[in-house]
């Protein structure tokens, strides 16, 4: 087997490694092996993800621990509800769990944040392995200890930090996601770039064809080059204590309220992320912060991948209700992330409701 690309997350006796290989499903036993050390093993997975990988990883479990347990559950944001977890944790409660017992989490960003959770909370903490299978899992939410569950008012509200033993990323099961979810993750890939890395926006803009062609080599590239940046952000910032990890939520305060608003799910995360960026992009134009050359570009590249950029436009009231909800705000304040130029955004106090609802409008800018 080829060695893996490593991204390494440095956080004292946090770290670990992330093993970035095509075909790495089919050797998780021996990549995991370092990682685990347990006689039970409980594999989250969804309804999706069950028909395409679970006999495959449970079988490689199985040669790491003495029994390996398998909880399926329904695909959709609207399993990370405090409902399902606590079936999850009576689930555990009867498999006999412990504190011994790995959770490995085999999905996308819910099965990642939901079973990241149930391992966070119970019995004060389990250990946890993340195997991303959806482009967005593999570039973001598998990444950096978030975890969390919804409230219907709000996005991630109820959650932890709690990082994972090790991440596996086979970038070839990307070739079953079906190209909805697809266009999602993409919403995440190129948010690094207009965050924090040029050269990066650059490269997504040169590969449009190979990247719309999922080019399995443009993929790995993409998201090695997305892990790293995500790590140098975590390592300097792991609990979102001094502003670094906030530049990370680029979009997301607009898109989270689209998502609570228009009900789990009738956007997938990567689609409100799009949206939210845009109106967050528009939003930096009307106050001066950056110039609509920027909003041009990175409307262009999310419409040329096939990702929404117009606002749902007869809730106004409704959204900015909801990002006043936003887990984000302090002492009541609402801040947003807003860029300034490609490859740099900065914290601002949010303006008054007025100019939320001009960013909302699907005006240019």
């Amino acid at each position: 087997m080829k060695i893996p690309t490593l991204v390494p997350i440095r956080l004292g006796i946090r770290s670990y490694d992330i093993q970035i290989h095509s075909g790495s499903l089919g050797h998780c036993a021996e990549l995991l092996s370092n990682s685990v050390s347990s006689d039970h093993i409980v594999l989250f997975t969804d309804s999706v993800v069950e028909a395409l990988y679970l006999q495959l990883v449970a079988d490689q479990l199985k040669q790491l621990a003495r029994r390996v347990d398998s909880i399926v559950i329904p695909a959709g944001e609207a399993s990370k509800s405090v409902a399902q977890c606590e079936q999850l944790w009576q689930k555990l409660v009867e498999l006999h769990a412990d504190r011994e017992t790995v959770v490995v989490a085999l999905g996308g960003g819910v099965i990642g944040d939901l079973a990241g959770f149930v391992a966070a909370s119970f019995a004060r903490g389990l250990t946890l392995i993340q195997i991303p299978t959806t482009l967005l899992a593999q570039v973001d939410s598998s990444v950096g200890g978030k975890v969390g569950i919804n409230l219907p008012q709000a996005k991630n509200m109820v959650g932890a930090f709690w990082q994972p033993r090790a991440v596996l990323i086979d970038p070839h099961v990307l070739s079953t996601l079906d190209a909805r979810n697809y266009r999602a993750g993409l919403a995440e890939v190129v948010k690094y770039g207009v965050i924090m890395d040029e050269s990066l926006f650059d490269f997504l803009e040169q590969s449009l064809e190979a990247i719309n062609g999922r080019d399995p080599e443009t993929l790995s590239r993409i998201i090695a080059w997305c892990c790293q940046s995500k790590a140098e952000i975590v390592e300097s910032d792991e609990r979102e204590t001094t502003g670094r990890r906030a530049i990370l939520n680029y979009g997301h305060t607009y898109g989270h309220a689209i998502e609570a608003v228009f009900g789990f799910g009738e956007y997938l995360h990567g689609e409100a992320i799009s949206i939210g960026m845009t109106c967050a992009a528009r939003l930096a134009v009307r106050l001066g912060i950056t110039d609509a050359a920027l909003f041009e570009r990175q409307t262009a590249w999310l419409t040329a991948v096939g990702l929404p950029t117009i606002c749902p436009t007869e809730r106004h009231a409704e959204l900015i209700a909801a990002m006043k909800h936003d887990k984000k705000v302090a002492g009541g304040r609402l801040k947003l992330i807003l860029p300034t130029r490609i490859g740099s955004v900065e914290q601002f106090a949010a303006p008054d409701d007025e100019l939320l609802a001009e960013s909302l409008r699907n005006t240019f800018p």
